[in-house]
């Protein structure tokens, strides 16, 4: 396909500011890394090109190439170095990836492929779909990774219930899942039993467990309106705000951009996860409708995570946010999806132009 013939002013214009404010704020931050950031850039093209320009329907005939090789690279992790006391990360040399956050879309693919194959999710389809996924979620909470697992279950469970789950039977479960909680805080690695302490009320270590929360409340309250300007934020340049170009980057750009700076990121991320619903709206197989809307709950939930954990109203877990976080395996996961959502778009445009071929 060419990609000029379905070409989407939303989605370039979204991807392009937000990759834009990230670039800025890294310069500003981080200025020996935004090599390495165009180089994830150039990469996450590439990835975005292959997938934009294959029949988005193809793919559903490799899912389980998808499972077996995603769970495989999940596996070699057990044979990576453990690093800050997780094993999350592949080194390929210049950089890591990690393969929790570059198998999303692929995990994705495998759901919508499965999924869809019901008309209508019943509770045995629920439970045989949540089987499937379990190996994924174990890995991935060995690592340990909270955050992810949060994401992939929080994706299934939306896609579930608009492929007809009752939600009779997820409020049911919700209430059965509460009755395990003591069981769940059990298996909680020590560090992440703090954090939730650590959210439910920060001040009670402010200098060890309730810092890193504390310290991107500060930056966010000190940028005000308009920010303290690009290179003047003092909780990232001073070393206060931990990960200011990952986890807390949110913080960071407030510090600097101001609450109109966040207001700016958060309409450009409303911009670009409103054409995942409109692809999931007018496709019209069930496939590409659960795939689009599987892409925008994995995002979306990443988002709110984020940003939620950087404004102290979410515990903090490590969650990238996309487009503006420094890393290569998110950006070339975003790319993926935006290159898999190109696809939906321009198939839905071919079949009915006037009605679906509509772009902010």
């Amino acid at each position: 396909m060419n990609l000029l013939s379905f070409f989407d002013y939303g989605i370039t214009v979204a991807t392009v500011s937000l990759l834009g404010i990230g670039f800025a704020v890294l310069v500003s931050t981080s200025p020996t890394l935004v090599g390495n950031f165009i180089l994830f850039i150039i990469v996450g093209i590439i990835g975005f090109i292959t997938f934009a320009t294959i029949d988005y329907r193809q793919w559903s005939r490799f899912r389980w190439v998808f499972y077996v090789g995603s769970l495989l690279l999940l596996v070699s992790l057990f044979f990576a170095p453990s690093i800050r006391g997780s094993t999350r990360w592949i080194d390929v040399g210049i950089f890591r990836i990690q393969p929790s956050e570059l198998i999303k879309p692929l995990v994705v693919i495998i759901l919508a492929s499965i999924i869809s194959k019901e008309k209508k999710t019943t509770l045995f389809s629920f439970f045989k779909h949540a089987v499937l996924l379990l190996p994924f979620l174990g890995l991935i909470f060995m690592q340990p990774d909270l955050g992810n697992v949060i994401v992939y279950i929080g994706t299934f469970l939306i896609m579930e219930i608009m492929n007809g789950l009752s939600l009779k039977f997820v409020f049911l479960g919700t209430i059965g899942l509460g009755a395990f909680a003591p069981l769940f805080w059990r298996i909680l690695k020590e560090y992440q039993r703090v954090r939730i302490l650590s959210f439910l009320n920060p001040e009670i270590d402010p200098a060890g467990t309730g810092y890193n929360a504390l310290q991107a409340i500060i930056a966010i309250g000190s940028g005000q309106l308009w920010g303290l300007g690009l290179g003047r934020g003092t909780q990232s340049h001073l070393l206060f705000l931990p990960e200011y170009h990952t986890d807390f980057v949110f913080a960071s750009l407030v510090e600097e951009l101001g609450f109109i700076g966040g207001l700016l990121v958060l309409t450009f991320y409303a911009l670009f996860l409103s054409r995942f619903l409109v692809a999931s709206k007018n496709a019209d197989d069930s496939f590409g409708r659960l795939l689009a809307l599987g892409l925008f709950a994995q995002l979306f939930i990443q988002v709110i995570i984020n940003i939620g954990m950087n404004l102290g109203l979410l515990p903090i877990t490590g969650i990238t946010l996309p487009l503006i976080s420094y890393g290569g395996s998110s950006i070339l996961s975003t790319f993926i999806n935006i290159g898999i959502l190109t696809s939906i778009l321009a198939l839905n445009r071919r079949r009915s132009p006037i009605v679906i071929g509509s772009r902010f």
